[in-house]
């Protein structure tokens, strides 16, 4: 191991590969920053680049354009609440409202910390420990991932402002409805499609949180400006960049905790940085008690933090199972691995013996683009939040073209168009009423996975749900979620106890 290593270090620092880091997180985070082209594109752009390049080197980049295009993808989710990919959508919840507040150079810097950070720490996680984490992984079958997202969908108690229970849990239950819209990914048959071609695809969850955030959120400016009320004020000081010492001993635990658990659901096959960001953002309002809780989603710190923190090292974590196991954690991971056997390399258990200077070289990279990504981050910043001080009558025009065209670049459909028209003006009904609709994205994103491995773990038990209780790894997982569940209630019924005794 240790000779694989020095192998790395020398392939990751040769001139050659260190330009491939720079030239792949500087594009990454360019193309990260536009709403609607994710890293997903921007790798099938590059695998013809790569071709001349040796299998090291190729891997290289686009593992630098993968996490500078997560990294990037919160500069519009802070500035303009458009997500620049989907595993930034929770970084807008309280990253826009920062922003809003005058506060956008500190919400920039904020989460350039937490993206580094996250980053820099699931690079070590993947050098420590990728062999055993793969081994850990590969062992979770389909009951211990429907836990999982079951406690998923627990947090949704996260996104619920006081006195809103009920709005929260049907937002929840119309997100799992819009996650069956097309093709039963099992049987293969369409299902809510109404005879519509379109929709045999199911809905894109970008098409659906660039509706009910970036595109609504421009037409309620638009609607407010034209009223002449609730005007938003969108000032920053562009220079403002300090994060105070409370503030970083504020952060500091949600970083380390969302590092944690940003790599390990990462490091699951399937799961992703999506999914990883939402779980932190829940886990932080969960611990925070209640006059901090009531802040999240009005420009709390722990807010930015967390989402931040957890996709970047989702995004590294995700690389265990694709050079360890063969098998794609996401999207992008899985044109990497068509990239891989396009270069003669096949990723499997034996990819960090028998090709270290791939193996090794690709991890320890990963030191250095974080790096590098801070260091172009930073000095841009104040230049980068200039785009908030637009008059609105500039703003408005461009969040509505990034938004639709953001969309429109992925499918070329017009019908995603409409669709995402439809949407958009539905949410901005909802949102008047005080609906959340971060409930909606949470329940959207774990509706198929909760779905699939629920029907999976009956056809393996029979139809008994003994499958719950059967294996350590599920029963864990599940008491973690009874214990969530319940924790609130428990604080609940402390402070009211206390309330009493004191009178």
């Amino acid at each position: 191991m240790l000779e694989g290593i020095l192998t790395g270090f020398s392939t990751a620092f040769s001139l050659t590969n260190i330009c491939m880091v720079f030239i792949g997180v500087l594009s990454g985070t360019l193309i990260g920053m536009l709403p609607g082209l994710g890293p997903v594109s921007a790798i099938a752009l590059m695998i013809p680049i790569t071709y001349g390049f040796d299998s090291a080197s190729g891997m290289i980049l686009m593992a630098g354009v993968y996490y500078g295009a997560v990294f990037g993808g919160s500069t519009s989710s802070i500035l303009i609440n458009a997500p620049g990919v989907a595993g930034t959508v929770a970084t807008a919840f309280d990253g826009y409202p920062l922003a809003k507040q005058g506060k956008a150079g500190k919400a920039l810097a904020i989460a350039a910390y937490s993206s580094f950070a996250g980053g820099t720490i699931g690079a070590i996680f993947l050098l420590l420990g990728a062999p055993v984490l793969a081994r850990f992984s590969i062992g979770f079958q389909s009951a211990d991932y429907f836990v999982l997202m079951l406690m998923g969908l627990v947090a949704v108690s996260a996104f619920t402002p006081k006195g809103q229970f009920l709005k929260a849990i049907s937002m929840t239950i119309i997100g799992l409805m819009l996650s069956t819209v097309g093709m039963d990914n099992i049987t293969g048959i369409q299902r809510f499609t109404f005879g519509q071609l379109d929709l045999f695809d199911g809905i894109s969850f970008l098409l659906l949180a660039m509706a009910t955030f970036a595109l609504s959120e421009a037409l309620i400016m638009a609607l407010s400006s034209r009223n002449g009320n609730h005007q938003v004020h969108l000032t920053s000081d562009l220079h403002d960049l300090k994060v105070s010492k409370e503030e970083l001993r504020e952060i500091a635990p949600t970083i380390g905790r969302s590092s944690v658990l940003g790599f390990l659901i990462g490091v699951l096959p399937g799961a992703g940085a999506t999914i990883a960001s939402f779980l932190a953002y829940g886990m932080e309002q969960a611990l925070s008690s209640g006059k901090a809780k009531v802040k999240f989603g009005d420009g709390n710190l722990k807010g930015l933090a967390a989402p931040e923190t957890a996709n970047n090292a989702a995004s590294t974590g995700s690389f265990v199972p694709l050079l360890t196991l063969g098998i794609p954690g996401s999207g992008t991971t899985a044109v990497m691995l068509g990239a891989l056997i396009s270069y003669g390399v096949q990723p499997g258990p034996q990819l960090y013996t028998e090709k270290p200077e791939v193996f090794w070289a690709v991890i320890i990279s990963m030191y250095l683009g974080n790096i590098v990504l801070l260091i172009l981050n930073l000095p841009l910043i104040p230049y980068i939040a200039r785009l908030i001080s637009l008059p609105q009558r500039f703003l408005i025009p461009f969040i509505l073209f990034f938004s639709l065209i953001g969309v429109y670049l992925v499918s070329f459909n017009t019908f995603d168009i409409y669709m995402m028209v439809g949407f958009a003006t539905v949410a901005i009904f909802l949102r008047f009423l005080e609906f959340p609709m971060a409930p909606m994205l949470l329940g959207f994103v774990l509706g198929s996975l909760l779905e699939d491995n629920l029907r999976r773990a009956l056809l393996i038990s029979n139809g008994e749900l003994s499958f719950l209780w059967e294996r350590p790894i599920t029963i864990t997982i599940l008491i973690i979620t009874i214990v969530i569940l319940t924790f609130p209630l428990y604080r609940s019924i402390r402070s009211k106890l206390r309330v009493e005794n004191s009178l």
